[in-house]
Formats: C-alpha cells, structure tokens, sequence
C-alpha cells in the first residue's frame, strides 16, 4: 500500500511526539529524593512519610526519604541547595530554615537565593509540656517555680536554634524567667528523655508528644497556636494561660534547589496540594495536630520571608547564636 504524503507526515510527526514521551525530560524520569532535616521518628518524619507514599502514587517514581540530621537542619539544606536542580530532589524544611538565617553568623547557603518555594505543606502548634519529674502543672505554677529556682528548671529541644529552642527562649524573655537549655539530635531522642526525666519541659511540635500527653506520661501545659487542640481540648492556649499574644506555630514546607523549573516546581506544588487535600490524610495528620495548607509557591515564599523577619526579632532579643 503506498502512503500519500499527507499520511507520511502524519506518521512523522506521531513518532516524533512519541520519541519526546520517551526521552530524557519528561518529569520525573527517576526517583525523587525527598531531603529530611531531622532523624526518623520526628515530626518531619510523621508528615514526611505519608506524603511521600502519596505524591509517590501520583507521580509514577518513588519518593525516598534521605535522612540528614545535624547543625539545626543546615547540613540537609546544605545539600539540598548544592543538589542538581533537575527536579528529583527536595527538602522538607521546618521553622528552623527562617530562624538560622539569622541564628549562624555564616550560613553555607543563601536561605533566600538557593532555593526555590514549593508549597507549605502544613502548620503544627507547639505543645508545651511537663515531665514526670516537673512539680508545675500549669503555666502559672510554671513561672513561680522557674522565678524561686532560677536557672534550674531544664527544658529539652530538637536542636540548637530550633523552634522547640528558641520558642522557650522567647516564653522565657516574656515570662520574665531563667531556665537551662539541654539541646537533642531531634524530637525523638527529646521527647525520649522527657519520658526519662532527664529533662522537666519542653515546647514540642504537638505530633510528638501529643501521644504522651493522651496517655498521662508527660503533663500538657498550654498549646502555642491560636485555639486549643481538640484531642486535649483540656490543655489551654498560652493566651488562655495567661500570656495573650504569646503564639508560636512550627510549620513545614517543601523547597527545590534553585533554577528547578519552573513547570516542575508548579507540579509538584499542585500535587502536594492534591494530596493534603485527600480525607484519609487530613483524619491522618490532623489526629497529630497538623494543620494542613497546600500552598501555591508565592505563598510560600511570602510566608519565609515574614518569618525571616519575625525570627530575627526573637533571636536577636533572646541573645541566641551559634557559631
């Protein structure tokens, strides 16, 4: 049979179109490697896990979590900042990628210029809370202690200039009170001496040691966001517990290396967007106090930006640094 040329043109262009699906550059063409700042069993990790499952259904390649703890999550923003920018690799970052701008006096990134937003996954309200071997039982019992026996109350964090850090700095500052910081690789080994008694309280992202506030291990003392959690909805908030305007959220939010395309960077925002907004991971996540967003990336941005500014303000008030 011979072909008019109308149908060879035809064909031509049919192959052409299906070489180009197939050649390098149809997003993604490998796994995705998902940059975690924090050791497993965290917050991060709790969010991290089951979105990585989810966006890993819809994109068609697996999203590894790769586990880089270490200098208040700099290391893993370290990498993620000198990875490739061909879409196939992103952090998660926490409040600790705006508070380190200022904290370290040299950073081995631009937090503003290396990367590129993605979307704010979710915001998570701190849960203060006492351990076992903390007498207080509430925020105003709290102070009065810390004001009798200044400097001898311990609390734990997740990190030096981490937001489970700096938030107690800033209660302290406000409370008018003196406590001793014992910083952890993490929530997890945290919230693990918090149960041990090595340490008397904490301001932890709620996830992590909601668990134990339900279960009477560790005592809930007040939430940092605006309204209670309705899991403990017998925990006030801080302005409840008599410090108005006191309200620290952690948030989460993906970001890409800079110069990732554009179109890959909307994609992967639309998908994250499409999986916070499923029902099965909402009842999830929400159970842990996340308050999920789905942000476009101009959100996001904007949102780093206003938190730049108002963590400079605490760290500068607090006296925080690290060298």
């Amino acid at each position: 049979m011979q072909l008019s040329r109308r149908q060879i043109l035809a064909a031509v262009a049919a192959s052409a179109a299906g070489s180009a699906w197939a050649q390098p550059g149809q997003w993604p063409e490998r796994p995705i490697q998902l940059l975690i700042p924090y050791p497993p069993g965290g917050s991060t990790d709790l969010i991290a896990r089951p979105l990585s499952i989810k966006l890993q259904e819809r994109l068609g390649q697996p999203v590894v979590l790769d586990y880089k703890p270490g200098a208040g999550g700099t290391v893993a923003s370290q990498a993620a900042a000198r990875a490739k920018p061909d879409g196939h690799t992103f952090i998660m970052v926490l409040a600790a990628h705006a508070i380190n701008a200022s904290l370290y006096p040299k950073l081995p990134y631009d937090t503003r210029k290396d990367f590129a937003p993605v979307s704010l996954v979710a915001n998570l309200p701190l849960l203060a809370s006492g351990s076992p071997s903390l007498k207080a039982r509430s925020i105003a019992e709290l102070i009065a202690e810390a004001k009798a026996n200044p400097g001898k109350i311990t609390y734990g964090s997740a990190g030096n200039g981490n937001t489970s850090h700096l938030a107690v700095e800033y209660f302290a500052s406000v409370a008018g009170i003196k406590l001793s910081h014992v910083p952890y690789k993490g929530s997890a080994p945290m919230v693990n001496a918090m149960l041990a008694g090595e340490v008397q309280l904490s301001f932890d992202s709620a996830s992590t040691s909601l668990p134990h506030v339900q279960s009477g291990r560790l005592h809930g003392l007040a939430v940092t966001g605006n309204t209670r959690l309705p899991m403990i909805a017998n925990v006030p908030t801080m302005a409840q517990a008599g410090l108005p305007g006191f309200v620290v959220n952690g948030w989460y939010a993906v970001l890409a290396p800079a110069g990732t395309p554009a179109a890959i960077v909307e994609r992967m925002s639309r998908e994250i967007a499409a999986v916070v907004a499923q029902p099965e991971i909402r009842a999830q996540l929400e159970a842990g106090g996340y308050q999920l967003v789905g942000s476009t990336p101009a959100a996001l941005d904007t949102h780093i930006d206003a938190e730049i500014e108002r963590w400079a303000k605490v760290v500068k008030d607090s006296g925080a640094r690290i060298d």
